[in-house]
């Protein structure tokens, strides 16, 4: 199993990339409270964050607090989706999976965004899977109030889609990462955003759910780990990971983790955000 501690600045400047949180200790009880008590704010997500005052009055009545567990499946591929969800301390991967039952990653969705893009795209469904990889908390908003609040063409209605071009962005450059980058680079980019939306907070994941993310075999995310450590990068112990240098990590990642970071930077530049 995995387990991350401590990482770069978050998405945006504001907190927020988790699976399930190892209790190791009164420091990460006491990290692991604070979390689930800020989690429930709707002002931890990004997107809610930044919506003016007005606009969010009108929304709040209608998200709904939700627990995300642990491999959860929000929708399945072809499946008409009936909510949108707006993690606040939980992380959800967007998976494709083949007819042979092979599949990957192709993008992950934190604090900084908003599953179920396809409900204001006009789609209502779509050929991926919803997981939770991160279990934690988030807000869900019934397909209908987000469609008359994004018809409203208000600032919800440019943050979408601002943030579905970002999305897009991540989804391309995972694809050109997995195909022409090594899984070295792949599994450095990983850790990094998921540090991103989690700084500081342990996480738990096995080996096979980041090698099935990742799309390799189990051993080749072990003989990267412990390439890693030897770098003095990571911290790798019987299947734990401590980031022991974040800045150093970055130079092993590959051009992929920076252009994603700094392109959902761009897109959601000069967003105010309130805090509730």
């Amino acid at each position: 199993m995995f387990t991350t501690s401590a990482g770069p600045a978050p998405l945006m400047g504001m907190p927020a990339f988790s699976g399930s949180v190892a209790p190791a200790g009164s420091a990460a009880r006491a990290s692991t409270t604070a979390r689930a008590s800020s989690a429930a704010r709707p002002s931890h997500n990004h997107l809610l964050a930044a919506l003016p005052d007005a606009e969010f009055a009108g929304l709040a009545p209608h998200l709904e607090p939700v627990k995300l567990a642990l491999g959860q499946m929000l929708y399945e591929p072809g499946q008409l989706m009936q909510y949108a969800y707006f993690p606040t301390s939980a992380v959800v991967s967007l998976h494709y999976v083949t007819e042979s039952g092979a599949g990957a990653e192709s993008a992950g969705v934190g604090n900084e965004g908003v599953v179920g893009i396809s409900l204001f795209m006009g789609g209502h469904s779509t050929p991926s899977s919803a997981v939770v990889q991160t279990a934690g908390q988030g807000f869900r908003l019934d397909r209908h109030h987000l469609m008359r609040a994004f018809d409203g063409v208000g600032v919800l209605h440019r943050l979408l889609l601002r943030y579905t071009q970002a999305l897009i962005t991540q989804m391309a450059q995972t694809a050109v990462c997995n195909r022409h980058h090594s899984v070295e680079q792949q599994l450095s980019r990983w850790l990094l955003l998921t540090l991103d939306r989690a700084p500081g907070v342990e996480l738990v994941m096995t080996q096979e759910l980041v090698a099935g993310m990742l799309g390799v075999r189990r051993e080749s995310v072990t003989e990267a780990a412990g390439r890693l450590q030897q770098g003095g990068y990571i911290r790798y112990r019987r299947g734990h990971i401590a980031v022991l240098d974040a800045q150093g990590l970055q130079t092993r990642s590959c051009e992929c983790y920076g252009v994603v970071k700094k392109e959902l930077a761009r897109l959601l530049d000069g967003a105010r955000y309130r805090l509730d």
